[in-house]
């Protein structure tokens, strides 16, 4: 997946593009221009654009690549929290909106949710064992004959995991991050999701520590 970074602030355009380069092809630029530049020589899944940059504001310029019937999703990052910013943004042509400050994994979430939208996610196979491969378009896992039947929070803590390989997750960020606020589940319930995932994918695959989670292996 391929992502352009307008954000001209150097610390945070710094540290956004080394997160996401962790999981997407990502190229970053500093203002409106260059933004414009870079569109017209490749092409991208997603736009990120801060609306304060110098030259050309992101509102703006999503609405001239509007205009250009570039249809391409626009994810706004913004430090305006006031309701005309965020009008004025989708009014432009973004789908989305984030205000500063933002937790990275927020903007991940975010990300990924664009992708179930638009449909732009890659279909790159992801080997998760010698027999089962994972397709993330199609959202199938498949041990080369048939597909695997995973039940809904099965299948979305597997690509979780995926997308989070060689960490430590703790049973509160699964919580979070894959409920609802008002549906958040027991340990206990947890506990059993990630069990009955074991039981598909090899109990080796996810590991566990007292004190800091769940680990998926990726060796």
């Amino acid at each position: 997946m391929k992502i352009l970074l307008m954000e001209d602030d150097l610390i945070l355009g710094e540290i956004v593009t080394e997160f996401l380069e962790t999981y997407y092809n990502v190229d970053r630029v500093f203002d409106g221009l260059e933004a414009k530049r870079f569109i017209l020589e490749k092409s991208y899944d997603l736009y990120i654009f801060d609306i304060n940059v110098p030259g050309i504001n992101g509102i703006e310029l999503i609405k001239e690549l509007r205009e250009l019937d570039n249809t391409t999703p626009v994810l706004i990052i913004s430090a305006n929290h006031d309701t005309r910013s965020l009008k004025n943004s989708f009014d432009a042509g973004a789908h989305d909106y984030i205000r500063k400050p933002f937790q990275l994994e927020e903007l991940r979430l975010r990300i990924e949710k664009s992708c179930t939208i638009f449909n732009i996610r890659q279909n790159i196979p992801v080997k998760i064992t010698e027999q089962l491969t994972y397709f993330p378009k199609s959202r199938v896992v498949s041990n080369g004959t048939s597909e695997i039947i995973f039940r809904p929070k099965e299948l979305e803590l597997l690509e979780y995991f995926i997308s989070n390989p060689g960490r430590w997750i703790s049973i509160y960020e699964l919580s979070v991050n894959l409920w609802n606020y008002t549906d958040i589940p027991s340990d206990a319930t947890l506990r059993s999701y990630i069990r009955k995932l074991r039981n598909i994918i090899g109990k080796e695959k996810i590991t566990t520590q007292r004190g800091m989670g769940y680990r998926y292996e990726t060796a």
